[in-house]
């Protein structure tokens, strides 16, 4: 397919209020098919026209517009002519800045409302259920108590009469809930109406078109260097050597660092998948006795984490200095870090996430930086995956932790203790998918713990290993809820760990929500 357009044209301006929802109004957006961007609220706003967004959306916040500091949307986003669509706080600070008016102090009304459509507009017409009304979420204590000159009260609810408001005539809209959750039934329409026929977005951004745009900007930005990337198996990194791959072919190296402390056989079938389906240049590097030697005697979880990272980052520099002519290093830096390390103004700004431990290495090595899939969240990336040829089952594979095994073995790390957990775990991980649970689960894993207790085994008493399983649903990861899986499936996955693994005599299960516990056990 040739990528004749350009498509990041038609686009839309995300600008973030600290909503724990903010990043979910871009994933649908671009969901829609049309790029977008999120910047903090007290971004330069001069560099708001250069930009050039079809729209702006304001998303929600913690704040209340009515203290003198809250944040505030940037007079030259209300001045200019373009669309608006402000949802919960920001629909609250359009209100307010605009000329209306908006209260405190009222009762937090959290969860499912209905909104009753009270007037005609663009944005909600005809999208009211068997019952007259929009089923919604909100999440909110202030609320708007007189709309600005020339808006309408387009939406109400039992306990908030202006629950929605529109200004026709300048194409702006505000809505109380947010349309941007799943629990909005009708909240993906509200969002494709106001990006797509209110703002006259086409909807470009689309996997192919983004695999296609991707190649060229890799093309032009590396010429005929030759480029190295660090290849750990993961979702990202695996895509961006695929996606490499079909930019530059040999002039693409892989340097995949086999730690030990991945899962069973997973070194074996990331050769298979990289090396031999895909066809990437891979050079696999054994290097699990020197990474269980650095790690002999070490319980402490964030010293095992820097061990670990340290000497990645040796093994990898060591094959790296091996290669001639590398003037590239390819990272799989996602949106998400990109946002997360702009920071607002107002607040810290965060520094971006090494990539599998390889952050320390473009200042020592000279290299310069190549990041395909910076502008991507994470269930884009998985997308293209699958567009490149990439299996669906590594594509789609819960989330697995940088040092690996290493911080799933509580206490010290042994060999023998990291390959009873890895059979273990993919016992645990074939009985989900089996079962279906896999794909229902957001994270599922075994984790070793260095307690003995008391077990029969055959007719003698066994004082072996306690394995622990955990398993959980999340939709940004920052909380989660354990799962509920079936008694049955728990019952065969422990039959099946204590019958065919030596030296294990119980398994548990966890059943802690984050908070207050974390996800992973260290």
């Amino acid at each position: 397919m040739k990528n004749d357009v350009n498509i990041h044209t038609d686009k839309i301006l995300i600008l973030d209020f600290g909503a724990q929802y903010t990043q979910l109004i871009a994933r649908r957006v671009r969901e829609i098919g049309v790029y977008c961007e999120i910047w903090a609220w007290d971004h330069d706003p001069a560099e708001i026209a250069k930009f050039a967004p079809r729209g702006i959306i304001l998303s929600g916040g913690p704040e209340s517009t009515t203290e003198t500091a809250a944040p505030r949307a940037p007079d030259e986003a209300l001045a200019s002519q373009l669309p608006l669509l402000g949802i919960c706080y920001g629909m609250q600070t359009m209100a307010m800045q605009l000329g209306g008016a908006v209260e405190g102090g009222h009762a937090r009304e959290f969860g499912y409302a209905s909104v009753k459509p009270v007037a005609p507009n663009k944005l909600l017409d005809g999208l009211a259920g068997e019952n007259g009304a929009l089923d919604v979420w909100m999440s909110h204590g202030d609320r708007v108590t007189a709309v600005p000159p020339g808006y309408t009260v387009v939406g109400s609810t039992e306990s908030v009469p202006i629950a929605a408001i529109a200004n026709e005539a300048e194409r702006r809209y505000g809505v109380q809930f947010h349309p941007e959750v799943t629990h909005t039934k009708q909240g993906a329409e509200i969002l494709r109406r106001f990006v797509v026929d209110i703002c006259g977005c086409q909807t470009l951004w689309t996997p192919g078109r983004i695999i296609e745009d991707a190649v060229t900007r890799v093309r032009e930005q590396v010429g005929n260097d030759k480029v190295l990337l660090g290849l750990s198996g993961g979702v990202d990194s695996s895509v961006v050597a695929a996606l490499l791959e079909k930019a530059i072919g040999d002039q693409l190296t892989c340097v995949f660092v086999d730690t030990g402390l991945l899962r069973w056989h997973e070194g074996d079938q990331v050769m298979a998948t990289m090396a031999e389906h895909m066809g990437v240049n891979v050079i696999r590097v054994n290097a699990a006795d020197r990474f269980f030697a650095a790690l002999e005697g070490v319980d402490e979880p964030e010293a095992k984490r820097k061990i670990i990272g340290r000497t990645f980052i040796e093994v990898f520099d060591e094959q790296a200095h091996k290669l001639e002519g590398v003037r590239w290093l390819a990272q799989g830096t996602i949106y998400p870090d990109v946002i997360e390390s702009a920071g607002a103004k107002t607040g810290k700004a965060h520094v971006i996430k090494s990539h599998h431990n390889v952050g320390g290495l473009p200042a020592e090595m000279n290299l310069k930086l190549v990041e395909p899939l910076r502008e991507l969240f994470k269930d884009e990336v998985r997308r293209i995956g699958v567009e490149l040829g990439l299996p669906r089952e590594m594509v789609y594979r819960h989330p697995f932790p940088g040092p690996g095994l290493g911080v799933r073995v509580l206490g010290e790390v042994t060999p023998a203790y990291v390959e009873i957990l890895q059979k273990a775990d993919q016992v645990f991980i074939d009985e989900l998918r089996a079962s279906g649970w896999y794909d229902r689960t957001s994270q599922a894993f075994a984790v070793f713990l260095p307690v003995k207790s008391v077990g029969v085994v055959g007719d003698g008493r066994a004082y072996e290993w306690v394995i622990a399983l955990r398993a959980v649903e999340t939709i940004d990861f920052m909380t989660a809820h354990w799962s509920h899986l079936p008694y049955e499936l728990l019952g065969k996955v422990s039959s099946r760990i204590i019958n065919e693994i030596p030296n294990i005599s119980r398994v548990v299960y966890d059943v802690s929500g984050k908070p207050p516990a974390t996800i992973e056990w260290e």
